[in-house]
């Protein structure tokens, strides 16, 4: 089972997000929050906000019960890009410098683990028995048992 969290339109330029989403990207969730939570970047937090968004949507999508965030994985992250607004920068001698403010979407899926339950090994059934070989006997062998 899997939910996904999207945030559209946040202030920060796609490349310095990517670095972010780079980090936790196939990580269990929980190591995901610490890596979050603790990296010095601006993006960080708005990444541990959509990461935490996608949690609670796996748990409200599980009817049989909760599901523990130490038994869900990162399984897609990824960055697109937003819109660009463009804006313009006073230059010297009558010029205008075009200033570029960038935005992007962040995608996070996380998927639940499934329990891992052992099998029982089924016994062979008794048409595949082992069939036994005869043994290749060499003429030394041949010579010893006739004399």
């Amino acid at each position: 089972m899997e939910a996904k969290a999207i945030n559209r339109y946040i202030g920060t330029s796609p490349r310095k997000m990517r670095l972010v989403i780079d980090l936790i990207r196939g990580k269990r969730v929980g190591e995901a929050l610490h890596i979050l939570h603790f990296s010095p970047k601006h993006a960080s937090k708005v990444a541990e906000k959509v990461l935490r968004s996608a949690v609670s949507n796996l748990q409200n999508k599980d009817e049989g019960g909760r599901v523990d965030p130490e038994d869900m994985t990162v399984k897609e992250a990824f960055v697109d890009v937003g819109m660009t607004m463009k804006r313009i920068s006073p230059a010297p001698m009558g010029r205008a410098y075009r200033i570029r403010k960038r935005s992007n979407h962040v995608t996070i899926v996380v998927a639940a683990e499934a329990k891992k339950v052992k099998a029982k090994p089924t016994p062979a059934p008794a048409s595949a028995a082992k069939t036994t070989r005869k043994k290749k006997t060499t003429k030394a062998a041949k010579a010893a048992k006739n004399s």
